[in-house]
Parts: C-alpha cells; structure tokens; sequence
C-alpha cells in the first residue's frame, strides 16, 4: 500500500425500477497529487464512484487506500464524517441564513486541525471572496456561492477534495468567472482533487490526468495529453475532436485584444484574457476549426498559419468525413 497513490476498487450493482440493473465496476490506481478528472458522458458511473470514495454509497467487498490509510475493505469501512475529505456539490447549498463569512466559518469551527488566521486568509484571497464575505447567499451570483462553497470545503482541512461538477448548473459566463479560480487552486495546493465532470473544456483546463468511464466501467486512464489526443473515445470524438497543446503567453496585442501563446508547434493567437505575460496556459484546438491548404493564403481571415505535415488519415464517426492527423513543430 503507497502513500504516493491511491487505490480504488469498487463492485457496486443498483437496480432501478423500468430499468436495466447499473453496475459500477472500476479498480484504480490513482494519482495522490494535482487534479484527476472523472470523465464521461451521463449515466457513465461518474457521481456513483465519487460517492463510493466518500463513503456516501457502500460497495459490497470494496477496497480503497488513501494515503497509505485503509478507508474500506473486507473488515473496515470508515464513515463518511470520519473520512477527511472537501466535497462539493453542482449545487453551492450554502446556509441561507448565514452570510458567506458565516458559512465559511461553520467549517472552520469543525475543522481538524483548525485552520490558522492566515490559511484562513490564504484560501479567501485565493478563491476571490474579499469584498464578498459579508453578503448572504441570496445577494451572490451562481458562480460566487460556488466559491464560498469550495472556500468552505478547503477550510475543513481536507486531505483529498471530491468535486461534482460544481460547475454544471452555471451559465456559461458564470463557467468562465469562476474557472480562472479553479485554475488557481490546482496551482498552489498540494491536495489531491477528484474532479467529475461532463465537459470536454473544463477537463482540458483543470485535469492533470484523467479517468474515462462508460456504462460503469473504465475505458481509459492516464495523463491528459495522452487521453486528449486519442480520438477513439467516445466523450472525445465527432463534434469535439482535437488537439490540446500547453504554451506560455508571450504577447499581446492591445488594439485587437488578442494574446499570443507560444507552443512548441508555434505561435497561436487567441482572445486576451488577462493572462499575465509568462503564464503558462491551455489551449484546445478543435479539428472542425482548422483548415488545410498546399500554400500560404493571404486572402483569407484566419489569423493563425502554422506549416505542419500530414501524418495519418483515418474514418471519422461521419461517413461523410475523415480525421486528419497533423504533425506541427515538435507536437
């Protein structure tokens, strides 16, 4: 048993009634560092697993070891309140009568060990709630009750953090306000985050590694660049194939509000976000935004041109198409 990794084994049969019996059946190895994404499409068997490590559902002969630590197995089962975990939820479920300091400290006052002033401190700055701390839920955006939610969820002192799809039940521009945040968090705590999620964009920017799941069981696991680039899985294919690449952002051109990111398979102007210059960024280029040509064109509107070679050719899920591979600079 590794302190290093943490170990998921889970056998787990519901019936539902008018329907066909789900079964859950994974044996992990997982990461005891940075962000895995528990990837699928509905009904794949993310939310059950997520409640299977938190102790909210209970598989029958389930083994899981965390941090060199038996929470489950043949003789043991550690409850759910016992269990040091953050957990948060598609919906913030804050107390409605307490304002965002007050739901914040109602897991301070239960934490162990209590979190210090300045963790305190550190966690409020990180997810942006400053100016935020004295207003009750019903005066927050959708997206800042979330971050009090994850705020309280850090501040219990957890030694792994279990999120499902904390964005799911955002509008797009709440998705986008709170992201940045996300993409912070992963940065500068050292705590294991389990991350459920539906979306192809959120993973590409938060996951370090991810776990594909279909009807319950796992069709795929590994770091992100090597499961973003396979074009078999089914969450990956069709509409949403393409290509993850990792740069820095090395410019910026302030008339047309664009940022330059520089890739090892070259330069890609994209929106400005706000991106400090040298920060280290993601992005997702999709195969039905990219178009191919035998020359340089200059009548045209495309803003990115990068020479590449044409490595593979295969069937696409439309009869009517192909997936072209292309190889540029070293990606």
């Amino acid at each position: 048993m590794s302190s290093d990794t943490i170990q998921a084994q889970f056998h787990l049969t519901r019936a539902t009634p008018g329907q066909s019996d789900f079964t859950l059946d994974v044996d992990l190895t997982l990461a005891n560092r940075g962000v895995t994404a528990i990837f699928g499409q509905s009904g794949s068997g993310k939310t059950t697993f997520l409640r299977c490590i938190a102790g909210l559902e209970k598989a029958p002969l389930g083994k899981l070891h965390v941090h060199g630590e038996t929470w489950q197995d043949e003789s043991r089962f550690v409850p759910t309140y016992q269990r040091p975990i953050g957990y948060v939820f598609q919906e913030a479920s804050l107390f409605a009568h307490l304002t965002a300091a007050q739901n914040i400290e109602f897991a301070v006052k239960r934490a162990k060990p209590r979190p210090t002033v300045s963790q305190q401190t550190h966690i409020i700055r990180l997810m942006g709630l400053e100016n935020l701390l004295q207003r009750y839920p019903h005066q927050l955006s959708g997206g800042e009750r979330q971050r009090v939610a994850i705020a309280r969820a850090l501040l219990i002192q957890p030694r792994l953090l279990l999120m499902d799809e904390p964005l799911a039940s955002l509008d797009s521009a709440r998705k986008r306000e709170i992201l940045p945040y996300l993409t912070q968090l992963r940065r500068e705590l050292d705590i294991p985050i389990f991350y459920v999620s539906h979306s192809v964009e959120e993973i590409a920017q938060l996951a370090d590694d991810v776990v594909v799941l279909e009807a319950g069981k796992v069709i795929a696991q590994g770091e992100i660049s090597q499961i973003f680039s396979r074009t078999d899985l089914p969450p990956l294919s069709g509409f949403d194939t393409g290509a993850l690449w990792q740069g820095i952002v090395s410019e910026r051109d302030t008339q047309w509000h664009l940022a330059k990111i520089t890739c090892p398979g070259g330069d890609i102007w994209v929106r400005d976000n706000g991106d400090i210059l040298g920060k280290e960024v993601r992005i997702r280029i999709l195969a039905r935004d990219v178009s191919l040509t035998h020359s340089q064109h200059q009548d045209t509107s495309i803003s990115n041109r990068l020479d590449s070679c044409i490595t593979c050719i295969e069937p696409d899920t439309d009869p009517a198409m192909v997936l072209v591979h292309l190889a540029c600079g070293s990606d």
